[in-house]
């Protein structure tokens, strides 16, 4: 499964560390070493109308699903990349059995509803939630530099699996091709954003020529 940008944080160093939702670099994003900045973020996907006054039953993708109703104004489209984002007027934003139900000031019933089903409730990025020292948003690892504790260059990070258990890290560079890590607290030795560096500790057999760790 592929993850989308989103607006939860990820605490690098923690147990278990799942960086869910994230997004792959965009296709026409001209080198995989440049570092990505998306102009939104991921709140939830419409999944259907509710009700008849134009209520949009929402899947959740973010781990602040209660400030959703503290914004004036959200965003909806095909994704964070796509043309055509529209914003649209928060009226309220609830839960309700897990999913989100929110109600837009320019949706007033149900049949206007339902030409929204499978977009992207987005957010501006400067509007995302501010992060504590040592999280960082998913985004954020796109085109960082992979390197071992001996400091030897492995790639860049393209994209980013969710597995269920922990995330992978996919990695590309000229020497190796695709290697895929993965996040968990003895592969994940630091996570620089600033310096655009992630130092890690392969495991046994990841690369091929057996690569010294």
């Amino acid at each position: 499964m592929q993850c989308a940008h989103c607006c939860a944080p990820c605490q690098p160093d923690a147990e278990n560390v799942s960086c869910s939702k994230f997004s792959k670099m965009p296709d026409n994003h001209p080198d995989s070493s440049q570092r990505y900045q998306p102009d939104y973020l991921l709140l939830g996907e419409i999944l259907r109308p509710h009700g008849v006054r134009g209520e949009l039953r929402i899947r959740i993708l973010t781990d602040y699903p209660e400030r959703i109703a503290k914004l004036k104004t959200i965003f909806i489209g095909d994704s964070p990349t796509a043309k055509g984002i529209q914003p649209y007027t928060v009226e309220n934003m609830r839960m309700n059995k897990g999913y989100g139900l929110l109600k837009l000031k320019e949706i007033s019933d149900r049949n206007e509803a339902e030409r929204f089903r499978k977009l992207f409730v987005m957010v501006a990025l400067e509007d995302a939630v501010p992060l504590e020292e040592g999280e960082f948003y998913l985004y954020q690892l796109i085109g960082l530099a992979v390197q071992t504790t001996d400091g030897q260059s492995l790639g860049h990070i393209t994209d980013v699996i969710e597995t269920g258990a922990n995330d992978v890290y996919v990695v590309n560079g000229s020497q190796y091709g695709e290697i895929l890590i993965p996040a968990i607290e003895s592969t994940i030795i630091e996570t620089n954003i600033d310096a655009g560096i992630l130092t890690v500790r392969l495991l046994e057999g990841q690369l091929p020529n057996d690569l010294k760790r």
